[in-house]
This record gives structure tokens, C-alpha cells and sequence, in this order.
């Protein structure tokens, strides 16, 4: 995003991340998690439904709270 704004001149208004929890895949399960929370479930057992931070987590937050400025 920043090489296509700076580099290219794109104008970007906003950014939507995919998800912040774990979805479902296109094929209905949780075998594939694409969120930065992890959600304490499996396809056929709800569990607990505990919501627990992952890496990308840190890294989105830190993103967020520059505005953008710090990507590393």
C-alpha cells in the first residue's frame, strides 16, 4: 500500500483489513483462520469461544496507533 501511494500516486482514502477474528473459509470451516484473534473453536465443537490475540495481532495494533507510519 505504501509503494502504490508514494511510489505510484495512488490515492488511498482508508484501508480495510480481511478480518480482525477468525472467519469461516469459503468452504464453511475453520481449518483455515484468517484473522489476527484467534477464536477457541473447532468446526464441530464451539468450546469456549475465547478470544486470543495472535503475532499479527501486535503488529496490526502498532500500524493502527502510527497512522500508518510504522510497517516494520
Amino acid at each position: 500500500m505504501e509503494n502504490a501511494m508514494f511510489e505510484d500516486g495512488v490515492d488511498c482514502l482508508g484501508y480495510i483489513t480481511w478480518g480482525p477474528i477468525d472467519i469461516l473459509a469459503s468452504m464453511c470451516n475453520m481449518d483455515k483462520r484468517y484473522g489476527f484473534v484467534y477464536v477457541n473453536r473447532t468446526n464441530k465443537d464451539l468450546r469456549d469461544m475465547k478470544r486470543i490475540p495472535k503475532k499479527s495481532y501486535n503488529y496490526i495494533k502498532k500500524v493502527f496507533e502510527s497512522n500508518g507510519a510504522d510497517l516494520d
